[in-house]
């Protein structure tokens, strides 16, 4: 193994370390949740952590792990020593996003809000965002029979 190839392997299970550090502090993940959220099995993230592999992870999966974990790929790739100018895919632009989630968002990042307060938040946002959907012949509360 070159010198290059052993830095990049320190470079990119530091990153992912600090990436289920980050996890479990702000979210209580466990690497299982880590795995189910991100699509990435936890044989593949533990080898990741101990820089355990032969050839560089697919590019498909750094990607996944990130965006799972609300983090920009680049700095996966910048750890993986990857060229991130060479052929890039333009990103789509994002949907606008509600008012009512931006207001959300922004609360999440106000030091001036509670950590409580913060973790009531997201546990109301995961709720509802995991929860199954309604079938759509059911009606509305309070909605009159035709």
């Amino acid at each position: 193994m070159t010198e290059t190839t052993s830095a990049r392997k320190i470079a990119f299970a530091t990153f992912v370390r600090r990436a289920l550090d980050e996890a479990r502090a702000t979210r209580a993940w466990s690497g299982t949740e880590v795995s189910r959220r991100t699509g990435v099995s936890r044989q593949t993230i533990n080898r990741w952590v101990r820089g355990d592999w032969a050839s560089d992870p697919e590019a498909e999966r750094v990607v996944a792990f990130c965006e799972g974990l609300g983090l920009d790929p680049a700095a996966a790739f910048t750890a993986l020593g990857w060229d991130r100018t060479a052929s890039r895919r333009s990103a789509p632009s994002p949907p606008p996003m509600d008012p009512d989630v931006e207001a959300l968002l922004r609360r999440l990042v106000d030091p001036a809000v509670s950590d409580a307060e913060k973790f009531h938040i997201r546990e109301t946002i995961r709720y509802l965002a995991y929860r199954p959907t309604l079938p759509l012949g059911v009606r509305k509360r309070g909605e009159a029979a035709s």
